[in-house]
C-alpha cells in the first residue's frame, strides 16, 4: 500500500478534502456545521488558553502504512525536519513557556536527526517529554534497537499506537506483522523499566477504533488491555488513551471507499458534546510541521490550515498573537467533540 501522495489521490490535496468537508449535507443544512454548532452553546470563536505543549512533527515518513493514517504517512513519504529547523523549534519552546515537548511523525525515529534533537531538547528540562512511537519501528532495524534505553537515558515518556490487544483487529489496520512485532517492543520497553510501577517511566498506550464508530469508554478499555496484555503476554503499561478517528487523510478515504462517510459525519454531529469543546487540545497546543509552520493541532497541519495569526512559521513566533489568535475550524473538529471528546492524549469530558 501506498500513501495518498504517492498514488497522487485527488485527497492527498488538503483543498479538496476540505471542499467535501463543505458538501452534501452540511452544504443544504441538513447537518450544522461545526462552527454553527459550537456557536449554538455560544463557545465560538474558539481561543487558546495557557500554552502547555509543543508539539513538533518531525517528518511523515514512517514503516508502516496504516489504513486509518491522519497524516497519510509511509516509506514513501520523503518531509523530513531539518536540524536547522529543529533548532527554531528549540529556541521558540524556551520562548513560549510550554512545559510539554511531544515529537510525533510519522515515525520520529526515523528522522536521521531524531536523537540529536532528543539529546539537545532535554538538555533544555521541559517537565514532560513525549515521543509517540508506533512500536514496530523498535524492531524494525537493528539501528533501533537500543531505543528503549536511549529512551530510559532521556526519560522520555514514550506514547505507543497498539489498536487492540488482539492480534486480528491490530494486523487489520496496520499491516501483516504489526502485533507481533509491537509486542516485542512492548516487551523491551517493560525489560528497561517502562510501564513497571516506581521505575518513573512512562508507558502509555493509544487506542483507536479500526471501522467508522467511536471508541468505547476509556476507562474501561484501558482495563480491557491491561488485563488481556499481562495475562497474555505478561506486559504492563500506564494509561490507554482512547482516540477518536478523524476524518482526514487515509481515514477520509477509507470513509468514502466504504461508503461510510455520511454515516461517520452523522454519528460525530449526533455525538456532540459541548463539555469536551472546554478542554479540546487546540487551546493548549501548538503544532509544528516538519517545514517549521505552524497549525492549531496536528489534523489542521494536514489539512493545511496554518494558525490565524500574521507570523505562521517558527521564525516569525510571537507567544502574545498566538495567545490571542482565534482557532480554525472545520467539519472533521467534530471528531475532538464527540462523546467524551479526543484528543492526543485521549478524553478530555
Amino acid at each position: 500500500m501506498k500513501s495518498l501522495a504517492k498514488r497522487k489521490d485527488s485527497l492527498a490535496d488538503p483543498k479538496n478534502q476540505l471542499a467535501l468537508f463543505n458538501s452534501g449535507a452540511f452544504a443544504n443544512g441538513e447537518l450544522p456545521t461545526f462552527k454553527q454548532k459550537v456557536s449554538e452553546s455560544n463557545q465560538y470563536p474558539l481561543k487558546p488558553t495557557k500554552l502547555e505543549i509543543f508539539q513538533v512533527n518531525v517528518g511523515y515518513m514512517c514503516n508502516q502504512v496504516c489504513a486509518h493514517c491522519h497524516v497519510d504517512a509511509g516509506p514513501d513519504r520523503k518531509e523530513i525536519m531539518t536540524t536547522e529547523t529543529m533548532q527554531l523549534c528549540l529556541d521558540k519552546l524556551k520562548e513560549s513557556g510550554a512545559t510539554t515537548l511531544d515529537l510525533t511523525g510519522g515515525a520520529p525515529e526515523m528522522n536521521p536527526n531524531f536523537r540529536w534533537f532528543v539529546e539537545e531538547a532535554s538538555k533544555i528540562g521541559v517537565q514532560d517529554f513525549i515521543v509517540r512511537s508506533n512500536l514496530t519501528i523498535l524492531r524494525a532495524n537493528k539501528k533501533y534497537y537500543d531505543l528503549p534505553d536511549f529512551f530510559k537515558k532521556h526519560n522520555i515518556h514514550v506514547v505507543s499506537s497498539l489498536p487492540f490487544y488482539k492480534r486480528g483487529k491490530t494486523d487489520k489496520q496496520r499491516g501483516n506483522g504489526v502485533f507481533d512485532d509491537s509486542i516485542k517492543a512492548l516487551k523491551e520497553l517493560n525489560k528497561v523499566g517502562y510501564g513497571i510501577e516506581g521505575s518513573g517511566l512512562q508507558l502509555d498506550l493509544v487506542f483507536n477504533p479500526s471501522g467508522a464508530f467511536l471508541p468505547g469508554n476509556q476507562a474501561e478499555l484501558e482495563q480491557e488491555f491491561k488485563t488481556a496484555l499481562k495475562e497474555d503476554f505478561g506486559i504492563t503499561f500506564n494509561n490507554l488513551f482512547a482516540i477518536t478517528n478523524l476524518p482526514v487523510s487515509r481515514f477520509l478515504e477509507f470513509l468514502v471507499a466504504s461508503e461510510n462517510y455520511e454515516d461517520y459525519m452523522d454519528e460525530l454531529v449526533d455525538a456532540y458534546n459541548p463539555s469536551a469543546v472546554e478542554n479540546l487540545m487546540c487551546k493548549n497546543t501548538i503544532s509544528v510541521d516538519w517545514n517549521g509552520n505552524l497549525y492549531d493541532c496536528d489534523f489542521n497541519q494536514q489539512l493545511d490550515l496554518k494558525v490565524a495569526t500574521k507570523g505562521k512559521h517558527l521564525s516569525e513566533f510571537d507567544v502574545e498573537a498566538l495567545s490571542n489568535r482565534q482557532i480554525i475550524v472545520s467539519q472533521h473538529c467534530y471528531g475532538c467533540t464527540a462523546g467524551a471528546g479526543s484528543s492526543c492524549q485521549g478524553s478530555v469530558a
